[in-house]
């Protein structure tokens, strides 16, 4: 399960309309151990001009962890968008992820955010599996 602030999910879904009809990316944080996003950090996507990647380099993201943490805050996981698709991970998100982190995926259609779920990858990196999302 993962757990996340009204306010957080609320820039989440901005973000993701703003940026339609590209992805958008960002990193979830606060707190690990009972896996709860307290704050986003929104990251540039590198592929503006595409609708199904996204891009950030290693070096920018490695800041922008760096300061979160800086802040004493973990990263939980990641989040993107996907425009005009579903918000069911696709075999690029899963070969690119890591175990332990969440992936949160906003689904907007049409430029209208119309649904958020939360994957973790198994240790085996065969799939990932649903997590459930909690407002605080």
């Amino acid at each position: 399960m993962i757990s996340i602030t009204q306010a957080c999910m609320g820039q989440l879904i901005e973000f993701a309309q703003e940026g339609f009809p590209h992805e958008v990316v960002g990193i979830l944080a606060g707190n690990r151990d009972r896996n709860t996003v307290t704050k986003i950090t929104t990251l540039h996507n590198e592929r503006g001009d595409t609708n199904n990647r996204y891009k950030v380099s290693a070096l920018t993201l490695m800041k922008a962890e760096t300061a979160l943490e800086d802040d004493g805050l973990e990263i939980v996981g990641y989040y993107h968008s996907h425009p005009n698709h579903s918000a069911h991970y696709s075999e690029y998100d899963r070969d690119h992820a890591l175990p332990n982190m969440s992936y949160l995926i906003l689904s907007i259609q049409n430029g209208v955010f119309t649904e958020a779920l939360s994957w973790r990858l198994l240790e085996n990196r065969s799939e990932m599996e649903s997590e459930h999302i909690t407002y605080i």
